[in-house]
């Protein structure tokens, strides 16, 4: 009678697909845990605006992430090109004098970078981790080099405004850009044809060239998109702080990739969730900033971080199994 209980009950928690409702659950006990534990701080309105700031240019690196990671691939370049995008921004930015101009040549950086990448996995035909891992040491290399590891300020007004520093309708800027960002990531992958097809090259892409999807396409298309939205979080990063220089980003790679496999994106394709790499995002930025409150250092932060990883991506290769 108990086995046949206990083989119902297992029955019962994969049809529900409870690994899908992990990081909402973890963003739950998190922040009450936080809330009961750092009571005089954690709670204040300032802080928790502070975790929602601090995450806005992960969760809009994150929903590039999620359509990589549904495909099949992954970027690791993503860390370098903020840096890049922000430096090259603010140069032109000393140069010209021309917001718009310095936010296009970010982008244009970040989308370039993304060619690159693309170019190399679709064409030479190299596996994304190897392509990425060799662009990343090349763009920190570029980005290092382009200042002499120089800081650049960036006092252009409406630069900082529109892209960290100003307010709309009473709310961050960076909240804006963040809720664009989701919005758009979400409508692509799950109410259009693009989306679909995504997922299906993550799933299988032999099956998705016999059904006429043009894999390659879809492979250029992702880490162009991951590459240029890794570029808009270098322009945030460049309004806020007003500045750049060629350590920003430098740790966000484990972060994004922690925020996005623990919101229920699969690390082996075929599965990604858009809303669920934001609350990951959120989670990832409440966590950091109760180890601040708590006193622990960046290094002890590090290490909480790569335990995310390792049991966010335990729980990808499970749910892979039983799928």
């Amino acid at each position: 009678m108990s086995t046949t209980l206990n083989t119902r009950t297992r029955g019962w928690v994969r049809s529900v697909g409870w690994s899908n409702y992990v990081v909402y659950i973890g963003f739950i006990i998190t922040f009450l845990y936080f809330a009961i534990t750092q009571t005089q701080y954690f709670l204040d309105p300032t802080n928790l605006t502070n975790i929602v700031i601090q995450a806005a240019p992960i969760t809009v690196m994150a929903v590039g992430a999620v359509f990589v990671l549904s495909a099949g691939e992954i970027d690791l370049s993503i860390g370098s090109v903020v840096a890049l995008t922000a430096l090259a921004a603010a140069v032109t930015l000393q140069q010209t004098h021309q917001w718009w101009l310095g936010a296009l040549v970010g982008l244009a950086v970040g989308a370039l970078v993304g060619l690159v990448n693309g170019f190399f996995v679709t064409v030479v035909r190299l596996p994304s981790f190897l392509v990425t891992l060799a662009t990343m040491g090349l763009v920190a290399g570029i980005g290092r080099q382009l200042t002499q590891l120089q800081s650049v300020p960036v006092t252009d007004t409406s630069f900082i405004y529109l892209f960290g520093g100003g307010r709309l309708l009473g709310l961050p800027i960076l909240l804006w850009w963040t809720a664009a960002t989701v919005f758009v990531g979400w409508v692509l992958l799950r109410r259009k044809r693009y989306g679909a097809h995504v997922l299906a090259v993550g799933n299988s892409p032999s099956a998705s060239r016999v059904s006429g999807i043009r894999v390659n396409r879809i492979r250029m298309m992702v880490l162009v998109g991951s590459a240029t939205t890794a570029a808009l979080a270098g322009l945030l990063y460049a309004g806020r702080l007003q500045g750049a220089r060629y350590t920003l980003g430098e740790s966000d790679l484990m972060t994004v990739i922690a925020a996005v496999i623990v919101g229920g994106t699969s690390l082996f394709g075929g599965k990604g969730t858009v809303i669920g790499a934001l609350v990951g995002s959120l989670l990832m930025s409440m966590i950091n900033n109760g180890l601040i409150l708590a006193g622990l250092n960046v290094s002890q932060q590090m290490i909480v971080r790569g335990i995310i990883i390792l049991v966010a991506v335990s729980l990808s290769l499970r749910g892979k199994k039983n799928s």
